[in-house]
């Protein structure tokens, strides 16, 4: 088929790299080992982050404009896309060009990832929130990555929401070479102690309140033997730094690092640490898990939707640190145990969270869009 595709909050080719502009990349990369020709809309960027009602007007105003302009485009090339699909819209970064150009050319239109929350109806983004309402009542196919999300879409899409299970290139993480010893010359790293390794944004918010969430659990079990291998940086660096002020020498600040060297990272370190708050599944944990890596992850949002409690990992309540330190001490104590849970994580996103796994979902998902829509 031919798709066009759009993301309202930040393209695929957009050259500041963020973990949406990651899963879109990974959507076109599916679609495309499909077999599907896919061709980017518009780059156009939606999103207002100070709930100014002009400023939204005026995008609005620009994405029915250009909208209108692709369709004068399709109409002097003779061609038009088979379905139009938009990746990531929600109350500040809405749709306005997507069900223009599928009412206007008599195609399927599918999002991916739609947020709506009936709570922001009214606020300084009604407008968008508005234009994802109808979007969503729009669209011949709504698909959640995050199954939290589809609580709110039912009421408006019905049987017309689907679940695609989070997916990534697992190749680079599953072909790393292990080099602990280089690694631990590189960073000072105790060479025979356990490697906890968190990987995450320091940016104020919900990144923030994990690490602070994990500097209280790990304080609780500084008796034990593990270093703190933390690869992140960001706008709240200094805070983060704080949090972890009473723990200096059991922490290891590796700064942001490439995806080559985190895939080294994820091989040889001996668990991954993250409290998730409010985490809409975490990258970063599928990651690790194709690396063969244990997760110890708070019980957040859609983190369950790719790790597994008990298999891949430990799934402590959200917020609560004891619990949390209490997971992590058993597996440290535990060498069997993790490793079991390492091999069992990097055979659970072979079968599951792969790209092909993906692509052939995202096909089967689009065959039954333009079935449902010819009916």
């Amino acid at each position: 088929m031919r798709i066009a595709f759009y993301a309202p909050l930040k393209p695929p080719d957009h050259p500041n790299p963020s973990g949406d502009r990651r899963i879109a990349k990974l959507l076109v990369q599916a679609l495309q080992l499909a077999g599907h020709d896919i061709t980017l809309a518009s780059r156009l960027r939606t999103r207002d982050a100070s709930g100014n009602l002009l400023r939204q007007a005026k995008i609005a105003d620009l994405g029915q404009r250009l909208a209108a302009r692709l369709l004068g485009r399709y109409a002097r090339s003779g061609e038009k896309p088979d379905v139009w699909l938009t990746y990531h819209l929600y109350y500040k970064a809405p749709d306005w060009i997507g069900p223009i150009m599928s009412a206007a050319l008599g195609i399927p239109y599918v999002v991916v990832e739609a947020s709506y929350a009936p709570k922001r109806a009214g606020g300084a983004w009604d407008l968008g929130h508005r234009a994802v309402e109808t979007a969503v009542r729009a669209a011949t196919t709504v698909i959640c990555l995050n199954p939290n999300d589809c609580a709110c879409l039912e009421p408006l899409a019905g049987d017309r929401v689907t679940l695609l299970r989070p997916f990534l290139d697992a190749t680079p993480y599953q072909s790393a070479s292990i080099d602990r010893a280089g690694l631990a010359e590189k960073y000072g790293l105790p060479i025979n102690t356990p490697w906890l390794l968190a990987v995450g944004m320091m940016r104020p918010g919900d990144k923030l309140a994990s690490y602070r969430e994990l500097a209280v659990a790990l304080s609780t079990i500084a008796d034990k033997s593990w270093q703190l291998l933390v690869a992140g940086d960001g706008t709240a660096s200094s805070e983060v730094h704080a949090a972890f002020e009473s723990l200096a020498s059991r922490v290891s600040w590796l700064g942001t690092v490439s995806e080559n060297q985190l895939a080294s990272i994820y091989q040889a370190a001996d668990l991954m640490v993250w409290p998730a708050v409010r985490e809409a599944f975490g990258m970063a944990l599928l990651e690790a898990q194709a690396a063969g890596l244990p997760v110890v992850a708070g019980c957040t949002d859609g983190v369950p939707a790719v790790v597994s409690d008990g298999e891949t990992g430990l799934l402590p309540p959200p917020g609560d640190t004891v619990a949390f330190a209490a997971a992590v001490s058993t597996l440290l104590a535990h060498t069997k145990d993790r490793e079991a849970m390492g091999l069992a994580a990097r055979q659970r996103v072979l079968r599951h969270h792969s790209l092909a796994s993906a692509a052939r979902q995202l096909n089967d998902i689009l065959l039954e869009a333009t079935c449902r829509y010819s009916a």
